[in-house]
C-alpha cells in the first residue's frame, strides 16, 4: 500500500538558506501553492497563476519546499521511494533528514522507522543558482550553450538553463513519483532483464529484488510461459531472485515500418500478489560501421531510420501523459520510426517507453551530458554511473531502445573550438561499460555526433559516422548540398524556425502582423547562444534564394504571404534533403529532424507546434516517410528518377502509373507498368526509360522553351493506391497567378467521417488546407493540372461540419470549403 496515494502536497519558495528545516516553514508567509506530485514548482505556479507566470519564474534563484502530511502509524519499516528529485534535495520525515540527493536522474529510497499518528514529509530543493556560485575546476572547453559553466558538475537538465530553450522554466521539484510503502504488499527494486534470440527462440533472464516477502520462491510469467524463480540471496527484509524462461518460435519485435511490434507481458507472482514487470520484446540490433557509416539493422534487416529529436510535451510541469501518447501516435501515423531523446533535455518516464515498444518506435537515447566537458572526478563519474544504470535497468528488455549515446555534441564541442580530440572518460569508458553490461542488445555510441571509431575523421565531418547536418538550414547552403555532403546518418538535421498555422498565430500573438518582428514572437525564435542571427533569418534566406522574393518587403505589405513563403521554403528544403536521403543508394541510413515538437508557442524548430498540431513540413516528411513511398527527383542530365520503396513485410504486387502534363495542362504521357516490389526492398526507374523515349522533361538540356509542367507517379497494389507523388517541373520559383482554379468540397464519406475533395484546373503549388475545428490528414502538397485529391479530415473541435479555405502558393484567389450537395 502506498501511503502517499492521494496525498495533498503544497510548495513554497524561500530565500536561499533562510529556512533550513521544516519547523522554520511556520514563519514563511508564502505564497503557498497547491502542488502536483510528480510535478515541478513551475507547474504549481501555472495551476495557480497561469502559463505566462510559470514561463517567466526564475525557479533556480530560490529554495523550494514541497510538503505533505502522512496520516497513520504502524509497524515499520516503511519504504520511501523517490524516483526523481530536481536537482539537489534533502528529504525530511518529521524532524529527521532521511536522505539527500545530488542528481535529478538517480532515484533514491530509504527505509523509515514506524511513526505514530501523523508525520510531515518535506523535501527541500536548495537554489541551484546559489550552488553555482561555488568555484570548481574549469573544464577543457566552455560549452557554447550556456554561460554558467559550473552546470557541467550538476546532474540536471538544461531546460530553462540554456538561452536556446527560452520561455521554458528550469525544472525544480519532485518531478517523478514519490511513494511510501507499508508492509502490506511486496515491493520490487533492481529489476534487470536480458532478452536474446537463439535459434528462433526467445530467451529471457530476469534478476529482481523483492522487498517485504520471505515466502516461497516467486513464479515468473512471460506470456503463456511460467517458471519458478530461484532465490539466490536474502538480506534484511528482501530476497534477490533470478529466473530463466524460453519461448520457442518467438514472434520478433519490429519497428512498425518494417513489421509488427510484438511484445510479451512479464510479471512475477509473490504469494498472492502479482506484480507487473512491464512488456518485453525479442529482437536483434546491429550496426554496420565498416564503411565509415552507421547502418542500423533490426532482426538482420537494414532499417532506414527517420524521425525527429524528442522534446518534453509538457516542459513546465513535466507531465502530459496523454499528450505523450498522442505525439507518439502521430509519429507512427506519419511513417516515422525513430525518436532521439537528446542530452540537453531529460530522460522520459516508463509510460513513454511502454508506448514506444507497443507502437513500434525505435529510440536513440543520449546521456544528459549536453555540450559540457564531463569532469574526470571520481565522485562525478560514480554519480554518472549510477545515473546510467538507473536509466537502463528499468528499460532492460524493452525492445524500443536501440542506441545509447554518451551525450549531445560532447565530442563535437571541443573539435569546433579547435582542440585536439580529447579522451573523455565519461563517454569513452564509463558509459560504454555500463551499456555493455546492463543493455547488451543496445548499440553504444560515444556521442552524437561522433566519427567512426579508430579513424582520423573529426566529429564535425558529416560524410562519416554520426553527423549533425545543418548545411541545409543553419549554414544556408543550397538544397543541392545534400548530394555533395554524403551524410551517412544525421542524428540531428534541418533546423528551421517553422511558423505554426495562421490560426494559431492569431490566437497566441493576436495578429499575423506580429510574425517576424514583435518582441514576443522573436523571443520564441531559436537562436544559438551569442549569435548575431536567428533561425528566422535562415528561413528568410531560403525564401529569397528559392522563390526570388525579398521576405522583408513581403512581410511589410502581406504578412500572410510572408508566412506562406516561409513555410514553403522549409518544405522545399525538407523535400530536397529527405527525398534524397530516403533513396536506397544515397548512402544515408538515417535522418532525425531537429525537433519533433515546440517547447513554447511560436516559430520554433518543431515539426509540431507546442500543442502538438502539425506544421507545414510535417506533411512533406510524412509523405516521404511512409513505409511504402514513391520518390520523384531530378538527377541532372539523367532527367527525372522514380523510386518505389517498400519497407513493409509484404510484397507490393500491382502497377506503377506515370502521368506527365504539359504547361498548357494537357496530358502528354500516361503509362502504366506492372511492378512487384519485394518486402524490405526498392526499385527505381528513369522517367524516359519508363516512357520509352527521350523527353527532357526536366528541361536540363535547355532545348527551346520548357514544355512540361508536372509528373505524377502512383503505385497501386491489391488494395488500391498505396503511394503517390507529384513533382512540379521548372523549380520552386513560380509566377503568382490570379487563379489556378482551386475548388474544395467537404462531404461525409461515412457518418461522422469527413473528407475534403480538392481539385484544380492549373498546376497548384503547395496546396494547404485551413480548416475550422478539423485537421487535414494531408496538406502542403502539389497538384498537377486537372489534379484532384481526397483529403480525410478529423474533428478537433466542436464543429459539426467542415468549414475553412484552401490556398495554393502560386494563386492569389482562395477556394472556400463548400459542403457537398445532398
Amino acid at each position: 500500500m502506498d501511503l502517499l496515494d492521494g496525498a495533498r502536497w503544497r510548495c513554497v519558495a524561500t530565500e536561499p538558506g533562510s529556512v533550513t528545516d521544516p519547523p522554520g516553514l511556520a514563519c514563511v508567509p508564502g505564497p503557498w501553492y497547491s502542488a502536483q506530485v510528480p510535478g515541478t514548482a513551475a507547474g504549481a505556479i501555472r495551476a495557480a497563476d497561469g502559463v505566462a507566470a510559470a514561463r517567466t519564474v526564475q525557479t533556480d534563484a530560490v529554495d523550494w519546499w514541497f510538503v505533505t502530511d502522512v496520516s497513520g502509524g504502524g509497524p515499520g519499516p516503511w519504504r520511501l521511494e523517490l524516483d526523481g528529485l530536481a536537482t539537489h534535495a534533502e528529504v525530511w520525515v518529521g524532524d529527521d533528514v532521511v536522505l539527500s540527493s545530488e542528481s535529478m536522474f538517480v532515484p533514491a529510497s530509504v527505509d523509515v522507522d514506524s511513526r505514530p499518528g501523523t508525520v510531515t514529509l518535506a523535501i527541500r530543493f536548495p537554489s541551484l543558482d546559489a550552488a553555482l556560485r561555488r568555484r570548481r575546476p574549469r573544464g577543457r572547453w566552455r560549452s557554447s550553450l550556456v554561460s554558467a559553466q559550473g552546470l557541467r558538475w550538476m546532474r540536471t537538465s538544461l531546460l530553462g538553463r540554456a538561452p536556446v530553450f527560452g520561455g521554458v522554466p528550469a525544472p525544480v521539484g519532485p518531478w517523478r513519483p514519490v511513494r511510501l510503502h507499508d508492509r502490506a504488499a511486496p515491493v520490487l527494486s533492481d529489476r534487470h532483464v536480458v532478452t536474446t534470440v537463439q535459434d528462433g527462440a526467445g530467451v529471457l533472464d530476469l534478476a529482481v529484488r523483492v522487498h517485504g516477502s520471505a515466502g516461497p520462491p516467486p513464479v515468473v510469467r512471460l506470456g503463456d510461459v511460467a517458471a519458478e524463480a530461484t532465490v539466490v540471496g536474502t538480506g534484511p527484509g528482501a530476497q534477490d531472485v533470478r529466473a530463466h524462461l524460453r519461448i520457442p518460435d518467438v514472434r520478433l519485435w519490429w519497428p512498425h515500418t518494417h513489421g509488427a511490434p510484438v511484445t510479451y507481458p512479464l510479471s512475477i507472482a509473490v504469494g498472492e500478489h502479482v506484480l507487473d514487470l512491464g512488456a518485453v520484446g525479442f529482437r536483434t540490433v546491429s550496426v554496420a560501421r565498416g564503411d565509415g557509416g552507421f547502418r542500423l539493422a533490426v532482426n538482420g534487416v537494414d532499417v532506414y531510420c527517420r524521425g525527429a529529436v524528442w522534446t518534453p510535451v509538457d516542459p513546465i510541469g513535466l507531465g502530459g501523459r496523454s499528450q505523450t501518447r498522442e505525439t507518439l501516435e502521430r509519429v507512427v501515423e506519419a511513417g516515422l520510426n525513430m525518436v532521439r531523446v537528446p542530452g540537453t533535455m531529460l530522460y522520459e518516464d516508463s509510460a513513454f517507453w511502454d508506448d514506444c515498444a507497443e507502437l513500434g518506435v525505435l529510440v536513440w537515447q543520449d546521456a544528459m551530458l549536453s555540450t559540457f566537458d564531463p569532469p574526470d572526478d571520481d565522485t562525478f563519474l560514480d554519480l554518472l554511473t549510477a545515473e546510467i544504470e538507473s536509466v537502463l535497468r528499468p528499460l532492460s528488455g524493452n525492445p524500443a531502445l536501440a542506441v545509447f549515446s554518451g551525450g549531445s555534441e560532447t565530442e563535437q564541442q571541443p573539435t569546433m573550438l579547435g582542440l585536439p580530440a580529447p579522451r573523455i572518460p565519461a563517454v569513452h569508458d564509463v558509459i560504454p561499460a555500463v551499456v555493455a553490461r546492463t543493455a547488451p542488445g543496445v548499440a553504444a555510441v560515444s556521442s552524437s555526433p561522433s566519427p567512426p571509431p579508430g579513424g582520423d575523421a573529426l566529429a564535425t565531418h558529416v560524410g562519416t559516422g554520426v553527423a549533425h547536418y545543418f548545411g541545409v538550414g543553419g549554414y544556408r547552403l543550397p538544397p543541392s548540398d545534400v548530394r555533395q555532403a554524403g551524410v551517412r546518418f544525421a542524428a540531428e538535421c534541418l533546423a528551421f524556425s517553422i511558423p505554426p498555422s495562421d490560426a494559431t498565430i492569431e490566437t497566441e500573438f493576436g495578429s499575423l502582423a506580429a510574425a517576424g518582428h514583435h518582441p514576443r514572437w522573436k523571443a520564441a525564435v531559436p537562436r544559438d547562444n551569442g549569435s548575431s542571427w536567428d533561425f528566422e533569418d535562415v528561413r528568410d534566406h531560403y525564401v529569397r534564394t528559392l522563390f526570388g522574393e525579398e521576405p522583408s518587403s513581403v512581410r511589410w505589405t502581406d504578412p500572410e504571404r510572408y508566412l506562406a513563403l516561409g513555410r514553403a521554403a522549409v518544405c522545399e528544403a525538407f523535400a530536397a534533403a529527405l527525398g534524397y536521403w530516403r533513396r536506397p543508394d544515397s548512402g544515408c541510413d538515417g535522418a532525425l529532424v531537429l525537433t519533433l515538437r515546440d517547447l513554447e508557442p511560436g516559430a520554433g524548430w518543431g515539426l509540431l507546434d507546442s500543442d502538438g498540431r502539425p506544421k507545414a513540413p510535417w506533411f512533406v516528411m510524412r509523405r516521404l516517410s511512409r513505409p511504402v513511398a514513391v520518390l520523384l527527383g531530378e538527377d541532372g542530365m539523367d532527367g527525372l528518377r522514380i523510386d518505389a520503396v517498400n519497407d513493409s513485410a509484404r510484397a507490393i504486387v500491382g502497377e506503377l502509373r506515370v502521368q506527365v502534363h504539359t504547361r498548357t495542362g494537357s496530358r502528354a504521357f500516361d503509362v502504366t507498368e506492372p511492378v512487384t516490389v519485394a518486402a524490405h526492398a526498392a526499385r527505381r526507374w528513369s522517367l524516359d526509360t519508363l516512357l520509352g523515349r527521350f523527353t527532357d522533361a526536366t528541361h536540363v538540356h535547355r532545348f527551346g522553351v520548357r514544355g512540361y509542367e508536372s509528373v505524377t507517379a502512383t503505385l497501386s497494389g491489391e488494395d488500391g493506391v498505396v503511394a503517390e507523388a507529384v513533382h512540379l517541373l521548372g523549380g520552386p520559383a513560380r509566377a503568382l497567378e490570379r487563379t489556378v482554379g482551386l475548388t474544395a468540397v467537404a462531404r461525409e464519406a461515412a457518418p461522422g467521417d469527413w473528407v475534403v475533395d480538392v481539385a484544380t484546373d492549373g498546376a497548384a503549388q503547395y496546396v494547404h488546407l485551413e480548416l475550422g475545428g478539423f485537421e487535414p490528414a494531408d496538406s502542403w502538397f502539389h497538384l498537377p493540372p486537372g489534379g484532384t485529391r481526397i483529403v480525410p479530415v478529423r474533428r478537433t473541435g466542436t464543429a459539426e461540419s467542415v468549414t475553412g479555405r484552401v490556398r495554393a502558393l502560386n494563386s492569389v484567389s482562395v477556394a472556400p470549403v463548400v459542403r457537398a450537395a445532398t
